[in-house]
């Protein structure tokens, strides 16, 4: 249960805890279009993600605030929902009721890692460059879905990929990034969604007044019952073969480097840490993380994850797990919306989509290119998540060129035996 324990009294109080969590909140709820908008490339119903979604969202932040006291919104990660959709579904060519049976296992074995703590064993054997570049080129890899969901790059037979025509959809996809960049940049609480809310209304006219004769929105209904259609839907079994292990490392390694980053992060930010200096609360911040991913693969969803965009609510001075508690309850009326919410066009949300590279862009600076050997893996691993549109081939040569380099420079002890054992998994990811 969360408390105000350890706090002076002048440091908190409930109304600011209560202002602070719809902050995260109105920073966070972008996820319920944007997480439906990607999932629903695989087949999967939107109305049905959408509650999925919100069912990850609540339950994982209220039990972040119950249990681990921490004020830290979960929701389904992006990144993750990138990588469920264009690699394990729409590449790999996995049925998605399995990539959903991958998520379920990644978070059981995420949560034996987080309980046995053998998680600090694994995040000391990735070396810190390659942290880094994986971050960021998934960022570089949303960015490019954005960009695709516009229009505003298309493939090409001559280029592979080349500028689109200037249409509506793309123009207005243009005006809806500028105006988001400026909410942001005047540090406008709720900038994203307001962002796509605004770029929705912009995309009303087209096909009724102007840019041809078919509606990008139409809007049938505003409020419908809850679609609980992909719940236990997952493929628990076929999920199990030893040639989707791959799958499910990614989606444990990549949850795991993102929660722990995020954890770290706020935790330094806010002075969120307990008395030995480390991240308050780590250990059960983890394993509701964890709990996420496994309820995701359960309700229909790409694994859940913690949000540093609960950054917002804590610089409003959240810093008990009421905080969390309060965003969670704010993500419930969102079920019965799913009608209004479906009708947001695709060029709403890529403005979104495209930010959320800029923001996982952050890590670059911390990667030493003047040092080849660590410079050259990071980079193999940003750019080949893109170009190969799977985060699964960046971290396999990723890892693969970091070893390889590390022996022919004589950096032997730079080589654990638990990199070794993921090198081997890299390895029959390429094989099998």
């Amino acid at each position: 249960m969360f408390s105000f324990s350890g706090l002076k009294k002048d440091q908190v109080s409930v109304s600011t805890e209560i202002l602070a969590g719809i902050s995260s909140f109105l920073a966070t709820a972008y996820i319920i279009v944007v997480n439906p908008s990607i999932l629903s490339q695989t087949g999967m119903p939107f109305s049905a993600v959408l509650t999925a979604t919100v069912l990850v969202s609540f339950f994982s932040s209220l039990m972040m605030g119950l249990y681990a006291n921490n004020p830290i919104l979960v929701a389904p990660g992006m990144g993750l929902n990138a990588f469920f959709t264009f690699t394990a579904v729409l590449t790999d060519k996995l049925p998605w009721q399995v990539a959903l049976g991958t998520v379920f296992w990644s978070g059981i074995f995420f949560l034996l890692l987080s309980v046995f703590n053998i998680r600090s064993y694994i995040v000391k054997a990735i070396p810190k460059p390659l942290r880094f570049a994986i971050a960021a080129g998934i960022g570089l890899f949303i960015t490019m879905i954005g960009f695709a969901n516009a229009g505003f790059i298309v493939a090409s037979p001559a280029t592979m990929v080349s500028l689109g025509k200037l249409s509506a959809p793309t123009l207005t996809f243009i005006a809806g990034l500028a105006i988001t960049v400026i909410l942001l940049i005047r540090n406008v609480k709720g900038s994203i969604l307001t962002g796509i809310v605004i770029t929705s209304l912009l995309a009303w006219p087209i096909g009724r007044w102007w840019g041809g004769s078919v509606p990008v929105i139409t809007i049938q209904n505003i409020i419908a019952s809850p679609d609980f259609s992909l719940l236990f839907e997952l493929d628990l079994v076929n999920s199990l073969k030893w040639s989707l292990a791959p799958i499910i490392l990614a989606f444990v390694f990549t949850d795991m480097f993102d929660s722990l980053s995020t954890f770290v992060g706020l935790a330094e930010a806010a002075n969120l840490l307990d008395e030995n200096g480390e991240p308050r609360n780590i250990r059960k911040s983890l394993i509701v993380d964890a709990f996420s991913t496994t309820i995701a693969g359960l309700t229909g969803s790409s694994p859940g994850t913690a949000y540093i965009e609960s950054a917002v609510g804590i610089e409003q001075g959240g810093k008990t797990g009421l905080t969390a508690i309060t965003g969670a309850f704010l993500f419930l009326p969102f079920l019965f919306l799913s009608p209004l919410l479906s009708a947001v066009p695709t060029i709403a949300t890529a403005p979104a989509l495209v930010l959320v590279g800029v923001f996982m862009m952050k890590p670059v600076v911390r990667i030493n290119w003047n040092q080849l050997s660590e410079a050259f893996p990071a980079f193999l691993a940003m750019v080949l998540i893109p170009f190969t549109y799977s985060i699964t081939q960046g971290i396999i040569w990723g890892f693969l060129s970091w070893t390889v380099l590390q022996i022919a420079t004589g950096k032997f002890r730079e080589i654990s035996l638990a990199l070794i054992i993921i090198d081997i998994f890299a390895i029959l990811a390429l094989i099998f």
